[in-house]
């Protein structure tokens, strides 16, 4: 009888070391499985920094090298610019890319390298203790914001997509959700159009997908896909912000 699941050769044969409802792997297999249907797992180069993506390389079937703390844009433009034939991407969480790494990531996007960004936004520093994130949610109570995150100590919670949209480099962005079967098909979809824009040397190309952090959210996983539905996506709409017509 063929097996319900079935591996994509872009994921080792391993459980992930992530918590239970974490949907890392999910984005993680969703990258994969379009590499794998492109026949280009030995053609890319991923780039990991710190957070909870830092073990992706052992996950991920594809070369991969880690960064220091918010540098990855850095290291993937190096990357890109010795081999320009190559898939490169960068996985980034939130704590990373939205704190320490928000200028990697704007110039990067300025400067349109060819590269795709895979953008983790769990609203929360997974890794180092569930502290406050700059996506953290007016309201939501973490570490670091016990009383709940306020406009007037933290300011609001920032927006990446939208920003990255208004710079001519980055030509493709959207944001997708990992909540529900249907969203999950949409991100897979996302994927392959950032992909397609590497392949044609369009520039920069990003996608935002929200996720769960249940251990650091104090939620069960079933209750952390709600929070992205009910709390999240009214904040961070699920839409495509910026598209060129070549991949249409």
């Amino acid at each position: 009888m063929k097996p319900v699941f079935e591996f994509t050769k872009g994921m080792r044969e391993m459980t992930t070391s992530y918590c239970p409802g974490c949907t890392h792997g999910i984005a993680h297999r969703l990258i994969m499985e379009v590499l794998e249907e492109k026949g280009a797992l030995g053609n890319a180069i991923g780039v990991s920094p710190v957070g909870c993506s830092i073990v992706a390389h052992q996950f991920m079937n594809v070369d991969m090298m880690e960064s220091p703390h918010g540098r990855a844009p850095a290291v993937a433009s190096g990357i890109k610019r010795v081999h320009p034939d190559s898939y490169v991407f960068t996985y980034q969480g939130d704590g990373d890319l939205a704190s320490i790494g928000t200028g990697e990531i704007i110039h990067a996007a300025h400067r349109g390298e060819k590269f795709c960004t895979f953008f983790i936004n769990n609203a929360i520093f997974g890794m180092t203790g569930g502290q406050m994130a700059p996506t953290s949610l007016i309201g939501q109570k973490t570490t670091t914001s016990v009383e709940g995150r306020t406009v007037e100590q933290a300011g609001a919670p920032l927006r990446i997509s939208e920003m990255l949209a208004t710079i001519d480099g980055a030509v493709y962005v959207e944001r997708v959700s990992l909540h529900s079967p249907a969203e999950v098909r949409k991100a897979k979809k996302a994927i392959r159009t950032a992909f397609e824009v590497q392949e044609k040397k369009l520039g920069f190309a990003f996608v935002e997908f929200l996720s769960t952090c249940p251990t650091n959210w104090g939620l069960s996983p079933v209750a952390a896909l709600d929070f992205i539905k009910d709390k999240m996506i009214p904040y961070y709409p699920v839409k495509n912000f910026k598209s060129v017509e070549e991949v249409k």
